[in-house]
């Protein structure tokens, strides 16, 4: 029979209140909040933090606090990811980040997501979907990322942006919808 956890990240109905899913959680949210009262000059803090957080190919992560995640054990981050303030990961499904990768201020990536039936709600199950943001992407400030999507490499999306659906690679997109615009050239 499989885990609360393995359906989790299977994109499978699951119990949030699963006691080992709580002790994860409750885990993130004791380092996150240590990384978000750390101060400026303490570096080598934040990047004990960070490297026991997530998991990271590079220790060349930048991460301006406040910052907030489930689990971070979910949250996959390659070479020079940067998030500016005040961003939001609910990594509930996998979250893979290529290298490169800029984040504006209070960017939402959103794995969660529940049944859209009522009684389906009322049973206190959820689900979540993986989401993908390929290398070189720049994410613009107030950008909300919902569950499943795939962003291409090398792409811009504008701020304030609302991304629905996937984007492929080397374009800017905006909107809410997100829609792409044109390509980029490099």
């Amino acid at each position: 029979m499989k885990s609360e956890k393995d359906k989790m990240l299977s994109s499978e109905l699951y119990d949030p209140l699963d006691p080992q899913l709580c002790a994860e959680r409750r885990r993130a949210r004791l380092l996150i909040k240590t990384l978000n009262d750390s101060r400026d000059d303490q570096l080598e803090e934040r990047r004990r933090i960070i490297q026991e957080l997530f998991k990271i190919t590079d220790e060349e992560v930048w991460i301006e606090p406040p910052f907030f995640c489930d689990y971070g054990s979910n949250i996959t981050l390659g070479n020079k990811v940067f998030f500016n303030f005040n961003c939001v990961v609910l990594d509930v499904a996998e979250v893979l980040i290529g290298s490169n990768v800029m984040f504006g201020p209070a960017v939402q990536i959103y794995t969660a997501t529940h049944p859209l039936s009522a009684s389906d709600r009322r049973t206190g199950l959820e689900l979540a979907k993986p989401i993908e943001i390929g290398s070189d992407v720049w994410v613009g400030g107030g950008v909300l990322i919902l569950p499943g999507v795939r962003i291409g490499a090398g792409s811009v999306i504008g701020a304030g942006s609302v991304v629905t659906k996937d984007i492929p690679e080397g374009v800017l997109a905006v909107g809410n919808p997100c829609r792409v615009i044109r390509e980029v050239k490099d």
